[in-house]
């Protein structure tokens, strides 16, 4: 998910795999690059490609037995349905209501209102910047309310329990929207940290997703020093004299539309770009299925930072772990 996730998770100095130093490119490219061999087809428009299966009426059990413990993306059409977010967010919306507040990317700062005027009118070769992420539960906590009634994912999500402790999730952000236009293409491929679970909504406009299954890690050249970032800097346009491999890389495309929803597992790479003017809302998961991992992760963070804290912390969680393994039995 296109998320930044700091604070007490993370050991200090430690990067999001979203938000390297990375620069994002001006211009993503098509379909060849010079190093690449003739065959080679860009993701961007290859129409070939396996999509994500949709469904509609999901229930919990079948989200969790059919893709959450097989590692499968479904993109849900119907799970936000009622939602206020899908009427009352827009990029008109976020100018007049939050147009002072401000965000920097590459270390220039922007206005929210810089930003909705730069989407609409933004191209290929002056894309918006990108990523605009803001935390909701920061910047406008009130618009929490527009993401009523709950969802499929909630009747599953930990973090979002009223069980889950809150000083046990500070610093995961757990409601994020981002704000980009044509041609704002997320920099980085890469796996979400701490093994969350990703659930992105499309609220305004449409954002094309590119996703690489788990088993299609030996091809993403993960970093030495950070492993859940790709070393391939540009998916579209791939040196593959210096990345070969990556050729062989099997991708997943899909196209989100207002009111679709995207799933996918924990360990799943994957990266966005934006075909015109674009508002989308993401948050991150945790279930039974990814509970020891994440604890593993946060543990690590929590080690690092506050060394006497970590282990009475850990013992906690597994207790309120096992509280929860017994509620979803029953429930599910």
């Amino acid at each position: 998910m296109e998320r930044d996730m700091t604070g007490l998770m993370f050991p200090a100095g430690a990067a999001h795999p979203k938000f390297g130093n990375t620069e994002s490119p001006d211009h993503v490219s098509g379909a060849s690059h010079p190093s690449a061999p003739m065959n080679y087809i860009s993701p961007l428009v290859d129409n070939t490609l396996p999509g994500v299966e949709r469904r509609a009426d999901l229930s919990p059990r079948e989200l969790l037995e059919d893709y959450v413990r097989k590692s499968r993306p479904v993109v849900l059409t119907d799970a936000v349905k009622g939602w206020r977010a899908l009427e009352k967010w827009t990029p008109e919306f976020f100018k007049e209501r939050y147009g002072k507040l401000t965000k920097e990317i590459k270390g220039r700062t922007y206005s929210i209102a810089e930003q909705a005027d730069w989407i609409m009118r933004s191209t290929e070769e002056n894309p918006a910047p990108y990523p605009f992420n803001l935390n909701i539960e920061h910047y406008f906590p009130e618009l929490v309310e527009d993401l009523r009634p709950q969802t499929v994912f909630d009747k599953v999500d930990r973090l979002l329990n009223p069980m889950m402790p809150k000083m046990f999730t500070k610093g995961t952000i757990k409601h994020e929207i981002f704000l980009g236009g044509l041609g704002s293409y997320f920099p980085i491929l890469h796996v979400d940290v701490q093994s969350l679970h990703t659930q992105i909504t499309q609220v305004y406009g449409s954002k094309e997703f590119f996703l690489y299954a788990p088993d299609q890690t030996p091809y993403m050249y993960p970093k030495p020093d950070r492993p859940l970032y790709s070393g391939v800097d540009n998916i579209f346009a791939p040196d593959l004299q210096q990345y070969p491999d990556f050729a062989k890389a099997k991708c997943h495309k899909v196209m989100l539309e207002a009111g679709d929803t995207v799933f996918f597992p924990t360990g799943w790479w994957h990266t966005t770009r934006s075909p015109g003017p674009s508002i989308s809302y993401g948050r991150a998961l945790v279930d039974r299925t990814n509970w020891g991992a994440y604890l593993d992760d946060t543990y690590r963070g929590w080690k690092a930072q506050r060394p006497l804290m970590a282990a009475p912390a850990m013992a906690l969680c597994k207790v309120i772990g096992g509280a929860f393994n017994a509620m979803e039995a029953m429930r599910y």
